[in-house]
């Protein structure tokens, strides 16, 4: 069982990552060496990188305060605060996302709709800038608000000072059917305001859409009440429990990972969802970053290219993408991506803004404060045809989302133009701070990381 590395062992880390920053060229960009990676888009290759070997740990848990490495895992770092009868404000739905990689992207989940983002729940940071620095930096700070969604172009957290949430060992579930989008986006509503539903209270609010008129929200209520759990790491698969049970009961560990089993339901496209294969498959193997080597071989491969070419099937576009639009737009939005897209199921994930010190006090992903919006994930391909190459769902879901007030995640691909690009990601704040810090443009653009893919 892991526990906290101590002070020593950070300061050795980060003496470690300096070094290898000095070692690097001049001129040479900055990268991590890192074999691992969450993001669904290409990347430049590269042969050298920042050594971040030791920078996987948690320091030190004190009451509800963390400090954590950069490259900790929300699996070990759960594992630790889990010891101590507490869990990070939100904790993403993967397993290898790692506590760094979710405050320079963007990580959500249940329990966003009352602690926003997981960056909006540290208290201070530490970050390799591209001029080799290591500066502490706090919310308020340009670098600190800037920091969020901007992927690795102001540098890459060392450190970070986090709260945390005191839990109970289980969790209760509600799962709560709607026949429309309407009828459900006026209950995240309710739930958000009052934090309860039907006189219970909600700790934890995510949803599966299956077809128009079928979607469920799970309202999740902490609690230390004992008695038997399920376990959908076996043989049964969570999301299809929605559809089948009313109620349920999870550790709080199991509640964690619920979705890191399947990866959502991405694993029925590997079989792993079919009984014969899931006794063969080893529990131990059927998580989510297995499944995501998987598809990088495909991806290099070109296996399920090969494979619709074969059986005379039309070319694929692979639709990766977790999209934000307000509540009252969320049917307009579903309407229209069922029309024009045609995936199902969706995963559905209720957020708000934490801080509100500002309307907007996240420059780099400019959501609303008080604002209350509806995560959508999709994740498949969709049978295009010849034109699958240049991304046409692709290109009209961003249109879409931005045409409804939204925002569009960046670790998958993206296509927009620049002016646009800038313009929803506040391009000429993130390029001042990015001035001040890397003045030797030592890191890459964000518009070149996302959309020119280096």
């Amino acid at each position: 069982m892991r526990t906290a590395i101590g002070r020593d062992r950070h300061a050795a880390g980060v003496a470690r990552l300096t070094r290898s920053y000095a070692a690097l060229s001049e001129g040479a960009p900055v990268r991590l060496a890192k074999p691992t990676s969450n993001l669904f888009r290409a990347r430049g290759a590269t042969t050298s990188g920042l050594d971040v070997s030791g920078l996987d740990g948690v320091i030190e848990v004190d009451g509800d305060i963390a400090e954590v490495q950069g490259m900790c895992t929300y699996e070990h770092l759960v594992e630790v605060t889990l010891q101590h009868d507490r869990i990070p404000y939100v904790v993403p739905q993967l397993r290898t996302i790692t506590l760094g990689g979710a405050v320079t992207g963007l990580g959500i989940e249940s329990t966003s709709f009352r602690h926003g983002l997981p960056h909006e729940s540290v208290l201070e940071m530490d970050v390799l800038t591209g001029s080799g620095e290591v500066v502490t930096t706090k919310p308020g700070d340009d670098l600190f608000d800037a920091f969020p969604n901007s992927y690795g172009s102001l540098g890459y957290a060392t450190r970070l000072r986090i709260e945390l949430e005191r839990v109970p060992p289980y969790v209760a579930l509600r799962h709560v059917r709607f026949p429309d989008a309407a009828s459900l986006a006026a209950a995240v509503v309710r739930i958000t305001d009052e934090r309860a539903w039907e006189g219970e209270t909600v700790d934890g609010l995510d949803g599966v859409a299956f077809a128009p008129d079928e979607l469920y929200l799970t309202l999740a209520r902490w609690t230390d009440e004992p008695g038997p759990t399920s376990d959908y790491t076996r043989r049964q698969v969570f999301y299809r429990s929605l559809q089948h049970r009313s109620t349920d009961r999870l550790t709080m560990h199991d509640y964690l990972w619920r979705w890191d089993t399947d990866w959502f339901w991405c694993s029925r496209a590997f079989g792993a969802q079919h009984p014969v294969v899931r006794r063969l498959w080893p529990r131990r193997l059927r998580r989510s970053d297995v499944y995501w080597r998987l598809v990088a071989l495909d991806r290099r491969f070109g296996i399920g290219d090969r494979l619709d070419r074969r059986a005379g099937r039309p070319q694929g576009e692979r639709v990766v993408q977790d999209v934000e639009v307000p509540v009252d737009r969320l049917p307009e939005f579903l309407a229209w991506f069922d029309a024009e897209v045609g995936m199902r199921p969706v995963w559905l994930c209720p957020l708000r803004l934490r801080r509100t010190d500002s309307e907007r006090p996240w420059p780099t992903y400019p959501l609303t404060a008080g604002t209350t919006y509806v995560n959508v994930g999709f994740w498949g391909s969709v049978a295009v045809g010849p034109d699958a190459p240049d991304a046409p769902r692709n290109r009209a879901i961003e249109a879409k989302v931005a045409e409804l007030g939204g925002h569009k995640s960046l670790y998958s691909e993206a296509f927009y133009e620049r002016a646009d690009f800038d313009r929803l990601y506040d391009g000429a704040n993130l390029a001042r701070v990015r001035s001040l810090h890397d003045p030797d443009g030592r890191m890459t653009d964000l518009f070149d990381k996302v959309v020119g893919g280096r």
